[in-house]
């Protein structure tokens, strides 16, 4: 719960103080004159706040009165600021012409006016037993108390660093005239589209009252009193927007935007500012580090709402950005999946990058065919989704072995399956590769068999060669070998037999040194004439 206010506030009186409070020393520090600032404008910001809303609420008839009052005190409260930002411009701290005794005195006459408009309020709010605007004026009591403890410490020169207090000559007090809250109708209507924001500042009442003010706007609002708080908050439930304060403990402002910022989950999260820092500087640091947008303390409603509505807006222009891109690259990576069904990688990259035409000459290639046997039969004697769904089977654990041991399938035709080592990336041991490759095709359908209580077998058949490889054909294109030896190799797996790897000459030399290789002798080829076949037994 807030502190209570005292029944009565008792009025400052100027001449009570002895000796001026504030000079300004030559030399004087002006970081200092910046926390001044802020300092100043915390308790001032949550004046202007909670009678801003005060005012919102405040109906007719009876609490006509109490408008009134709260009008008066939210005008002396803006007549705060206006002296305060008049008395800390900028350019009179570049010029050293800041006088902060002419300041204080100034301060004092309608601080006076908040304290005693704010009783007279409570006294009517009392009155007609408003609890809720009864405990919200006890918050701009507590406000008001804390800033006038600020003007009256003796040491508060020393507290900022400006050096001693000096009897320095004051300046004519500014008086500008007060200002009444000018918040547009629908400065409370809500948001199109309203959104989770997180409100991060350390001061309770700042935190309490943005979050209210959200809320009227139609958001929802979620507080946290530092950065780390809010950056915990962050990774735990999804937020649309952050209000984030500058100067805070443990972690400031800027800080925690660049760990945000540099988090790549929470980056897209769009962030406003919201601090009493009003230096170019700040503004710059906080848009360079990738802030949204920029808010003064004491914000208006109607510039807030319009600014959160815009980061939102932008927000959710990102997010249908980003799942538009999401969507192409998923089916970016379901067309390459699919192009690299049809093609190898190495060749559906080439296309990729721009080549139309894609024809290599091979000077060495291992080709090998593998054919189920008597497979026009089996395929009579049982229902043709039978056959297909053992078929793909066998076919799906060839894939598997091709995919391990790194040889390249070139396709399947009916019941024939085509294997090459050495295309269409060079590969040093492709008739090694292609041997472990037939003999693991063998170990496949004799496991099959012993599953399927059947008794299927295979032919295979290699050589060892040059070839031309390529991709025929515009729209359903093929990647395929042309050559003697890719016909020697087929014309030797179907003249082969059954539970058999036939190979020839050149394949044999290049695998006797590391597996079983017997001599068959010579076997006569379909317009190839008569050739040395070998068997490929096993590894050594």
């Amino acid at each position: 719960m807030s502190e209570e206010p005292p029944e009565t506030s008792p009025p400052l009186d100027p001449s009570s103080f002895t000796r001026p409070l504030w000079g300004l020393p030559a030399g004087v520090d002006e970081e200092a004159l910046k926390r001044l600032r802020h300092d100043l404008r915390t308790p001032l910001n949550q004046i202007i706040g909670y009678s801003e809303m005060l005012i919102e609420t405040s109906g007719e008839g009876r609490s006509a009165t109490l408008r009134e009052d709260l009008q008066r005190l939210h005008s002396a409260a803006t007549q705060i600021l206006a002296l305060l930002n008049e008395g800390l411009a900028q350019w009179k701290v570049e010029a050293g012409q800041v006088d902060l005794i002419a300041l204080r005195r100034s301060l004092l006459g309608p601080l006076n006016s908040v304290l005693g408009y704010r009783d007279l309020c409570e006294e009517t709010a009392r009155s007609l037993d408003l609890e809720e605007t009864v405990s919200d004026l006890g918050k701009i009591g507590l406000a008001s108390r804390n800033l006038r403890k600020m003007l009256e410490q003796e040491s508060f020169a020393e507290r900022y660093h400006l050096g001693s207090p000096t009897s320095a000559g004051t300046t004519a007090p500014i008086a500008p005239g007060g200002t009444r809250n000018t918040a547009a109708p629908d400065a409370l209507q809500p948001v199109p589209g309203s959104g989770h924001i997180l409100v991060v500042d350390d001061e309770p009442l700042n935190r309490e009252m943005l979050i209210r003010r959200l809320k009227r706007m139609g958001f929802t609002a979620t507080g946290a009193e530092n950065g780390l708080e809010a950056l915990d908050a962050l990774t735990k439930e999804p937020f649309d927007l952050v209000l984030l304060d500058i100067l805070m403990p443990v972690l400031d402002g800027f800080q925690t935007l660049e760990k945000l910022k540099a988090d790549e989950k929470l980056r897209h999260i769009p962030v406003i500012m919201i601090t009493a820092l009003d230096e170019v500087s700040a503004t710059v640091r906080c848009i360079e580090a990738g802030a949204e947008d920029y808010v003064p303390k004491p914000f208006n409603p109607i510039i807030l709402r319009a600014r959160i509505g815009a980061s939102l807006e932008k927000k959710r222009l990102r997010d249908k950005e980003r799942a538009y891109l999401a969507e192409i690259q998923t089916e970016r990576v379901k067309s390459d999946q699919l192009l690299l069904n049809v093609l190898p990688k190495a060749i559906a990259d080439r296309l990729k990058s721009g080549e139309e035409t894609i024809v290599d000459a091979v000077p060495e290639a291992t080709v090998l065919f593998a054919d189920i046997v008597g497979f026009t039969r089996i395929a009579a004697d049982q229902p043709p989704a039978r056959t297909v769904a053992l078929l793909n089977e066998i076919f799906s654990q060839f894939d598997q072995l091709v995919e391990r041991i790194g040889v390249e399938k070139i396709k399947t035709i009916g019941d024939s399956y085509m294997v090459v080592g050495g295309v269409p990336l060079p590969l040093a041991n492709h008739a090694a590769a292609c041997a472990d490759m037939a003999l693991a095709m063998l170990e496949v359908i004799q496991s099959f068999n012993q599953r399927n209580k059947s008794n299927w077998q295979i032919r295979i058949g290699m050589h060892t060669g040059p070839l031309v490889a390529g991709i025929i054909g515009s729209k359903k294109f093929a990647y395929d070998l042309w050559g003697d030896t890719v016909n020697i190799a087929s014309r030797l797996e179907s003249h082969g037999e059954a539970g058999i790897i036939q190979i020839s000459q050149s394949t044999a030399a290049l695998l006797e040194h590391q597996y079983v290789v017997e001599k068959r002798g010579p076997i006569e080829l379909k317009h190839r004439g008569e050739m040395l076949a070998y068997r490929l037994v096993k590894r050594r």
